[in-house]
């Protein structure tokens, strides 16, 4: 009997789903990746906190999507581990774009987009990634990413941009400072996804010019960056996935409109999906 373990990870949590009798049931750990933990963290974490959940229970298949794994090395890493606790599993690895392509996709064509605290995008043949326009990270790219979108935030507000009502807003919202603000973005880690925390901003002031301008202005970079490279962009559905995609649908679907493309799905997270395209019988 198939007992299937997938899990959705990124760098500070993992989704993980137990599928057995056609019920499944949810695990949460914090995440799992090799750019931040080491193969004998991995391994104690899951001791801890997967295994005591596992009792009585024989893993046959083992699909982990996460990050920072389009490095052979890092792959290598991931695998010897679940090797190790799970050793009659057979086990796939793979990126979280090609997850989120098989949760928005399934086995069909299409282009997958991740607009979250990062962005990604590619185009899926229904089989594998066939190509991929890269994010290149924040501080080069990630156009239309919360971390983009939440800089833009900041900048308004540190050059004076805003009027003073979102200036007040803003300051009672972040009670910050320009002094910490440097600080966190150029001296303390993870400073994505403190830019990132910053797009909540947008979300809260909706119908304010300024707010519309900078969401609409991040989310076309995004477009116009990677979608306008894919030829597929003109005749295949473009779907997206990600809080800030989930988030901003409504300006997503104008943007669509208005450069004559097909919006396909817009969803907050892969597990759903992932769920179908693993327990749905492969047609012949």
């Amino acid at each position: 009997m198939a007992v299937t373990l997938i899990a959705d990870s990124g760098a500070t949590k993992c989704e993980w789903r137990l599928v057995q009798n056609g019920k499944n049931r949810t695990i949460s750990t914090m995440g799992i990746s090799p750019y931040f933990l080491t193969g004998e963290q991995i391994t104690a974490l899951l001791q801890k906190e997967i295994l005591p959940k596992l009792k009585n229970v024989t893993v046959t298949d083992i699909h982990f999507y996460g990050t920072g794994l389009n490095n052979a090395g890092n792959v290598a890493i991931v695998k010897k581990v679940f090797k190790t606790l799970f050793p009659k599993a057979k086990t796939e690895i793979q990126t979280d774009l090609l997850g989120a392509a098989r949760a928005l996709c399934g086995r069909s064509k299409g282009v997958a987009c991740i607009l979250g605290t990062g962005s990604n995008s590619c185009y899926y043949d229904g089989k594998k990634i066939v190509k991929n326009s890269p994010g290149l990270g924040y501080v080069l790219g990630d156009e239309g990413s919360g971390a983009y979108l939440g800089k833009k935030v900041v900048q308004y507000y540190l050059y004076n941009t805003f009027d003073e009502e979102l200036k007040t807003r803003f300051e009672k919202r972040f009670e910050t400072s320009y002094l910490e603000i440097l600080d966190r973005v150029y001296k303390q880690p993870l400073a994505n996804r403190y830019l990132a925390s910053f797009a909540i901003f947008l979300a809260e002031n909706r119908g304010h010019y300024m707010i519309e301008n900078i969401i609409e202005d991040g989310l076309n970079d995004f477009f116009f960056t990677h979608l306008y490279k894919y030829r597929e962009s003109w005749t295949m559905p473009i779907h997206f996935i990600g809080s800030i995609a989930y988030g901003f649908r409504d300006v997503l679907k104008d943007l669509c409109e208005t450069y004559e493309l097909e919006l396909g799905k817009v969803i907050k997270a892969p597990m759903q999906g992932l769920l179908a395209y693993h327990t749905q019988v492969k047609k012949p």
